[in-house]
């Protein structure tokens, strides 16, 4: 079976930068993926537009600070690619970071850094570049967190299941996790969880994935206590659909996916 072919990462030059590197490296060797790296931000021009106005002495200073920025993550690049024959460094995007959700079409699988609020390196990455991403391309995404050290990825594997279409899309995504992980366990929360995980054992035997379920009729807090149980089980990676309330306003996300944007511990495979 095929796996991923194609893995885009996104790249800034934060302090979390290298984090993201060391795990698209993990990806590249361990699925011998074609593994592009894109650095995509929004320049200092754009940034600092309304206070140009008037004058442009700022000018060649916000410029020399686009390059440096990008200088610095291209240095993270080369530090953690170490001249591995499946990653490479992305050529300059004429519109960024729109441009990196065109790319985004092309890949099978996309890798993103969750936002650090107080990292004031990252500033120069929207507010809501990650679920934008989402929405505008619904490709899997594996968000990487900024807390903690970059560690294996998908060893054990928990899936958040629920009967939708966000949550099948997940779980087709994380089969190559899935069929890799030495242990995987299933989470599904209300009445109908223990037949709904039972529907889901079935589906995932046929791939050879023997889940432990873990059923609960409580529906309350379901983000924050996906991340108690993925700490209690020393959860490697985490599997859910990326859910929202509102057809109208695709950004409006529902309250478990944003409690995991802003609170996760771990890595997670999201699709939308």
């Amino acid at each position: 079976m095929k796996t991923l072919a194609s893995i885009l990462v996104h790249l800034d030059s934060s302090s979390h930068a290298a984090k993201r590197m060391q795990v698209a490296r993990q990806l590249a060797d361990a699925f011998d993926a074609e593994t592009t790296v894109q650095y995509a931000v929004v320049s200092a021009l754009q940034q600092y537009a309304a206070s140009l106005r008037g004058g442009g002495q700022a000018v060649p200073i916000m410029e020399e600070l686009d390059r440096a920025r990008r200088a610095k993550a291209h240095r993270i690049f080369e530090a953690h690619a170490a001249g591995a024959p499946r990653l490479s460094w992305g050529e300059q995007l004429p519109s960024a970071p729109d441009g990196f959700m065109q790319r985004a079409f092309y890949a099978d699988l996309l890798v993103l850094g969750q936002r650090d609020p107080d990292d004031t390196q990252g500033e120069d990455v929207p507010t809501d570049f990650v679920p934008d991403v989402m929405a505008a391309t619904g490709k899997p995404t594996l968000l990487v967190p900024h807390a903690g050290p970059a560690t294996e990825v998908g060893g054990t594997v928990l899936i958040a299941w629920k009967e939708n279409r966000e949550a099948a899309r997940a779980v087709s995504a994380a089969l190559p996790w899935l069929m890799r992980a030495k242990r995987v366990h299933a989470l599904a929360y209300g009445d109908d969880a223990e037949f709904a995980l039972v529907r889901l054992a079935g589906y995932l035997k046929h791939h050879g994935i023997d889940p432990v379920l873990h059923a609960d009729r409580d529906t309350g807090d379901v983000g924050e206590r996906l991340l108690s149980r993925a700490a209690d089980l020393n959860g490697q990676l985490l599997v859910m659909g990326c859910y929202h309330h509102s057809r109208l306003r695709e950004l409006l996300l529902g309250g478990s996916t944003r409690t995991l944007l802003e609170r996760m511990t771990l890595p997670v495979l999201m699709a939308h």
